[in-house]
C-alpha cells in the first residue's frame, strides 16, 4: 500500500493547563541528512528527555528538529521567606565594615531588598500533581507531533506535483534527444565518411580498412543510446518511487545523481549543437529536481 510523501520541513505547536499549571510545547523541522533532534525543557522537566526523543523517532525519518517545552506555575498559595543562610552572610559582612568605616547603619528594608535574602516558596504540590502534569505534556507532544506530520504531508503534496513535472520535463527532453535529426542513420553515415575522409587527409599511413575501423569506433563512442536508456529507466524508476512514497528522499537524492551523470555524458558525446543544448536544459531541469529532493524525508 502505497504512503504520501512528505517534506523535512513543517511546525505545529499545542498546550495546556493542569493544578495550577500551564505550559507549551511547540516543534519545527527542517531538512536534514538524518534525524537530528534537540530538546529545549523547562527547569525541572529534564527527566521527559528520553520518552520525548522515543516518540519523535517513532513517527519521524529525517530532518533537523527542535522541540521546545514552556511551564508556568501560579504562584497563588505560595509565600515570602527569608533566606536565613544569605541573611547571615549579609549580616557578617556588614558588621565587619563597620569595624573599618564610620557611616549610618543601613536600614531594614535596604538589607531586605538585596537579592536572595527573601525568596519565594511555592504551595507543596499534591502528591500526583506532577504526574498529572507529566501526563498533560505528553499528551500535548503527541499532539503537536501529529500535527507537525500532517504539516510535513500538506508539503509533501506540493513537493510532489513539483517533481512530477521535473520528470516529465526530462523524459520530455530525452524525447527529443532520442528524436534528433544529427540520430539518423543518414547523418552517422554523413559523419562517418567526413571522419574517413578527414583521417586520409592526414596522412597517417593507415590502410582504408583501418581508416574506416577508426571512424567506426569515433562514432560508437559518440553514441547516446545508453545514456537515453538509461535516463529513460531513471524516470521511470524515480516515478515508481514517488508512487510508492514513504520515506524516499535518500533513493530519489541517489536517483538525481545519477540523472546529472547522465546528463553530462549526453553533452559530452553530442554531435551537433542542438543536441548540446537539448543536454543543458537537461541538466537544467535535473539540477531543479535534486534541488526539490533535498526537501524530501
Amino acid at each position: 500500500m502505497s504512503q504520501p510523501i512528505a517534506s523535512m520541513t513543517g511546525y505545529a505547536r499545542g498546550g495546556g493547563s493542569v493544578d495550577g499549571a500551564s505550559f507549551n510545547c511547540e516543534i519545527k523541522s527542517v531538512n536534514g541528512r538524518g534525524l537530528d533532534v534537540r530538546l529545549r525543557l523547562a527547569p525541572g522537566f529534564d527527566a521527559l528527555d528520553v520518552e520525548i526523543r522515543r516518540r519523535i523517532g517513532r513517527v519521524l525519518a529525517r530532518g533537523s528538529v527542535t522541540f521546545t517545552l514552556d511551564v508556568v506555575r501560579d504562584n497563588a498559595g505560595s509565600e515570602i521567606v527569608v533566606n536565613e543562610p544569605a541573611l547571615a552572610t549579609v549580616l557578617a559582612a556588614l558588621e565587619r565594615l563597620s569595624q573599618r568605616f564610620e557611616g549610618q547603619a543601613p536600614r531594614l528594608d535596604g538589607i531586605l531588598g538585596l537579592k536572595g535574602i527573601l525568596v519565594e516558596r511555592p504551595p507543596v504540590a499534591a502528591a500526583d500533581a506532577e504526574e498529572r502534569l507529566t501526563a498533560a505534556i505528553l499528551a500535548a507532544a503527541d499532539k503537536c507531533l501529529a500535527g507537525l506530520v500532517q504539516s510535513r504531508r500538506a508539503e509533501g503534496d506540493h513537493l510532489l506535483a513539483i517533481l512530477l513535472a521535473r520528470l516529465d520535463e526530462i523524459a520530455a527532453l530525452t524525447r527529443a534527444a532520442e528524436s534528433h535529426p544529427s540520430r539518423r542513420r543518414e547523418a552517422v553515415l554523413e559523419r562517418l565518411r567526413a571522419q574517413i575522409a578527414e583521417l586520409r587527409d592526414a596522412d597517417i599511413g593507415l590502410p582504408d580498412e583501418r581508416l574506416a575501423q577508426e571512424a567506426m569506433l569515433q562514432a560508437t563512442k559518440a553514441d547516446i543510446r545508453e545514456e537515453l536508456d538509461r535516463l529513460t529507466a531513471h524516470v521511470a524508476s524515480a516515478r515508481s518511487l514517488l508512487a510508492e512514497g514513504g520515506p524516499i528522499g535518500r533513493k530519489l537524492d541517489f536517483l538525481s545523481q545519477e540523472f546529472n551523470r547522465e546528463a553530462n555524458t549526453l553533452c559530452a558525446k553530442s554531435a551537433a549543437v542542438e543536441l548540446t543544448a537539448i543536454g543543458l536544459d537537461l541538466k537544467a531541469a535535473i539540477d531543479q529536481l535534486r534541488e526539490q529532493v533535498q526537501n524530501v524525508e
